[in-house]
């Protein structure tokens, strides 16, 4: 079967003397692994289509049995330079990317957080006042769309006692806003120090609860230091 569906690469490593596999997220398949053959051949320049963040359209051959699907041919969709020019930007976007990356199952399809996570690097390469917020935004969508949406009301889960996320002076109103699903539309009330600490370790915590392999992630180390 020949697909054909834009993408998110997540990750990209060698493969053999010449090839590539990148992990990406497509809109149509979900997470999906690509093998790139030739990628890395002197002769090729299709290594630079498939570095992190990169946006591109896909055609791949797709076997149901296959963990490697086999790329035909890719597109860029769209470039972002002020996040890679942006050292805040860009670390908090591979720490998405990684988020995404371990969140996902292969083959498990997520129109909408796919929609989500194009929005949410388009913002962050046009004016954006807040980057924390926008990162907050997207935990708060992968809890959501993988079925895990807490209760600001109940902070209590088997095991684990999570930080009160009203306890802040307007941490309850910000993660509420957060959940809304609304990108356009993100709180405007002043967050204090204190409401960014109670938001990060919130949020967080609550995808390690559901995601046992998320506390190893190392972009994740640079971007706690930036979101509080």
């Amino acid at each position: 079967m020949i697909i054909n569906t834009p993408a998110i690469v997540l990750k990209s490593f060698p493969y053999g003397d010449t090839s590539l596999i990148a992990r990406c997220f497509s809109k149509d398949n979900g997470k999906i692994s690509l093998i790139i053959k030739g990628a890395r051949s002197k002769k090729s320049s299709k290594a630079s289509q498939f570095q992190p963040l990169s946006y591109i359209d896909t055609i791949y051959h797709y076997k149901p049995n296959r963990k490697l699907q086999i790329l035909t041919k890719a597109d860029f969709l769209q470039y972002w330079p002020k996040i890679i020019d942006d050292l805040h930007k860009i670390s908090l976007s591979m720490a998405i990317l990684e988020l995404t990356d371990r969140t996902l199952s292969e083959n498990d399809s997520h129109p909408e957080l796919f929609t989500v996570l194009v929005k949410l690097f388009q913002s962050y390469n046009d004016k954006c006042e807040d980057p924390n917020l926008l990162f907050w935004f997207y935990e708060c969508a992968l809890l959501t769309h993988l079925g895990f949406r807490p209760s600001l009301q109940e902070y209590n889960l088997p095991g684990l006692h999570l930080p009160d996320p009203n306890s802040g002076p307007h941490s309850g109103l910000i993660l509420a806003s957060l959940f809304s699903g609304d990108i356009k539309n993100l709180p405007s009330e002043k967050i204090t120090k204190i409401d960014r600490k109670i938001i990060n370790n919130y949020l967080w915590l609550s995808l390690c609860y559901h995601f046992e392999n998320l506390r190893d992630i190392k972009s994740m180390k640079i971007a706690k230091k930036l979101l509080i």
